[in-house]
């Protein structure tokens, strides 16, 4: 007999690491979702709605701050007063490390599916490939690139909070939608996608 007891099902918290991330996102510490959302809206307005040019806002803002900074350490040899406090500013060899294993992965799996497409010829991923891309530029047409990383932030405060409440009803509606997608493309591939000759197994290896 069977284990009848369901796999245990991960939470939305843990799906996203679990830190401080996931609970900005999700709204727990709701001060880093309020600094988050104030600090999007106020960037988009004024790169977006005000025609602050970003190069020269970022010039200014670092010009500013190097100056208090400065005159703030001279003042504080001048009154005997601690300096600013600044944390150690530099970027240690496991964060290097890390960032570096990361983009390793990345760039392996978009390599990997390059290969696919222009070696293996997979015509399925091709589609998949081209249709995702076509996506991209669809959207990017109608926005600019800043109000679409707007629009990202949006999103991210809003739509794991929304799934973390309601997501017993979502994964019905997502299981629902998978069949019917699925269906359609097992009718696109036995009535079209068959039809185009394949390289066979004996003809990859040779290659």
């Amino acid at each position: 007999m069977g284990d009848s007891n369901p796999t245990p099902r991960i939470s939305v918290h843990q799906a996203l690491g679990g830190g401080l991330v996931a609970d900005v996102l999700l709204w727990r510490k709701w001060c880093g979702g309020v600094v988050m959302l104030a600090s999007a809206t106020t960037f988009w307005y004024l790169f977006e709605r005000a025609g602050y040019n970003f190069l020269s806002f970022v010039a200014n803002v670092l010009l500013l701050l190097v100056v208090i900074l400065f005159f703030w350490a001279k003042s504080a040899s001048l009154l005997n007063r601690p300096l600013p406090p600044l944390p150690n500013l530099e970027i240690s060899e496991k964060t290097v490390g890390k960032v570096a294993d990361e983009l390793q992965v990345w760039i392996n799996f978009v390599l990997s599916i390059v290969h696919d497409i222009a070696v293996g010829r997979n015509l399925k991923l091709f589609l998949k490939v081209a249709v995702c891309l076509w996506l991209v530029s669809f959207i990017g047409s109608l926005f600019n690139f800043l109000t679409l990383v707007y629009i990202g932030v949006i999103l991210s405060l809003s739509v794991p909070v929304a799934y973390d409440k309601y997501q017993h009803h979502i994964d019905e509606k997502l299981s629902v939608t998978h069949r019917i997608i699925q269906t359609h493309y097992r009718k696109i591939d036995e009535t079209v996608l068959r039809k185009f000759p394949l390289p066979s197994n004996k003809e990859k290896k040779m290659q």
